[in-house]
């Protein structure tokens, strides 16, 4: 088998995302075979893009959103430094299509993580804050809610950076060593309405775990590892909720200061 190229099939994922067309199926010359493949499409859209890497997202972590999207394991993406925005920010609704939020926990990073299998220990040591978050996330992928998941592919949805468009943190933690972030629990909210809640343990079984697969994983090699700095977001403890108009959004999270975002 020849080695994957993964130039082709990023360019084509960008001229598609420019485009506002659905990012699959790609032709199978080009589309990554595998989940690695599908990571070096990632670190070449990046490239091609040149944006600055912020961070990385994971999906996929719940039980919950597993469920719904029908893959059993966790999935990331890179995060461009531009799409990462500050509590309070208001982004034009029009500016995005088929989208939805995730009730999320994040960190950031306050040392390296080199690419080697991880505990939720070592993760631990690595972290330096904790937010309440808002993953931005939209179906490129066909009929909603969630597109042709089957149809186009686990690597392909990878390469595309798994539904992620940007993310909203809150202001970090006072003193996140002293939460427990297997029983916090988050609540979405949508013009002051809750809409749905979830726990930190929803997140396989421990919110961290998350950041131990990414630090191992296909997707940091490809980006040379995990650098201090750098935000992760850990998974989304309910399913997305789809915003149909522009709307206030906000996620609670116990003991941690609120985020809110404004499509306006």
């Amino acid at each position: 088998m020849t080695a994957f190229d993964p130039a082709p099939a990023a360019a084509a994922l960008i001229a598609r995302r420019d485009a506002r067309q659905p990012a699959g199926p790609l032709d199978p010359a080009i589309a990554p075979r595998t989940e690695a493949d599908a990571a070096l499409v990632q670190r070449a859209v990046a490239s091609q893009r040149g944006v600055r890497i912020g961070g990385f997202k994971i999906g996929a972590t719940g039980a919950r959103m597993q469920g719904y999207l029908g893959i059993d394991h966790p999935c990331g993406g890179f995060m461009a430094s531009g799409d990462i925005h500050a509590s309070g920010v208001a982004l034009p609704y029009a500016n995005f299509r088929n989208v939805a939020v995730e009730c999320e926990l994040a960190v950031r990073l306050g040392a390296d993580m080199p690419v080697a299998p991880t505990t939720p220990g070592q993760a631990r040591a690595a972290v330096a804050e904790l937010f309440a978050a808002i993953e931005i996330v939209e179906n490129r992928y066909g009929a909603p809610p969630i597109g042709d998941v089957k149809g186009i592919g686990t690597p392909v949805l990878v390469a595309d950076q798994f539904y992620h468009t940007a993310c909203v943190l809150g202001a970090p933690a006072a003193d996140w060593q002293g939460i427990d972030l297997l029983a916090i629990q988050g609540r979405s909210l949508m013009n002051g309405t809750q809409r749905d809640a979830g726990h930190g343990r929803d997140l396989l079984g421990d919110p961290l775990r998350g950041l131990a697969w990414l630090a191992g994983s296909d997707l940091a090699s490809a980006f040379g590892g995990l650098r201090a700095g750098q935000v992760v977001m850990l998974g989304s403890v309910t399913p997305p909720v789809w915003v149909e108009s522009p709307c206030e959004v906000q996620m609670d999270f116990d003991g941690l200061p609120a985020v809110r975002l404004t499509f306006s």
